[in-house]
């Protein structure tokens, strides 16, 4: 699996937001708190909006927050909103890839893979992470 600074940008931003407990955060804050470019930041946020993990607010005093608890978003589901599938073999999901001769038993490798990448990332929450920094670093 490869995190791009897509994935990894989101998770920041996603992060940033659950830490701040409901108050809204804004695009700028946000770039601030991460050190993502606020340019990045835009498309990024509409796709974690619509794949409704944000909720969003317009204007001078709005911002995002998270559509639903920290407890009930987590890796797999972020990792999901802004790049589909969670790993795929060049470019396409690992269970339409098929082999001939010796390289046969390949896609039942990626399968598995993919599998258990699913299974770790849709098993960690934001809560889970937020819950290993100490109270002061999370923003609580």
């Amino acid at each position: 699996m490869h995190i791009s600074a897509r994935h990894d940008y989101a998770m920041q931003a996603m992060l940033a937001i659950a830490a701040a407990g409901g108050r809204l955060v804004n695009t700028n804050e946000l770039a601030a708190l991460q050190g993502i470019p606020a340019t990045y930041l835009p498309p990024l946020l509409y796709d974690l909006r619509r794949a409704e993990l944000l909720s969003s607010r317009p204007g001078n005093v709005g911002g995002y927050s998270l559509a639903r608890g920290a407890d009930r978003i987590t890796v797999g589901d972020v990792m999901r909103a802004v790049s589909g599938e969670l790993s795929s073999i060049r470019g396409r999901p690992a269970q339409s890839v098929s082999y001939v001769g010796a390289a046969r038993a390949l896609p039942r490798l990626w399968r598995s893979v993919h599998s258990l990448t699913a299974e770790l990332l849709d098993g960690i929450t934001l809560r889970d992470l937020l819950d290993e920094l100490p109270e002061s670093a999370a923003g609580r």
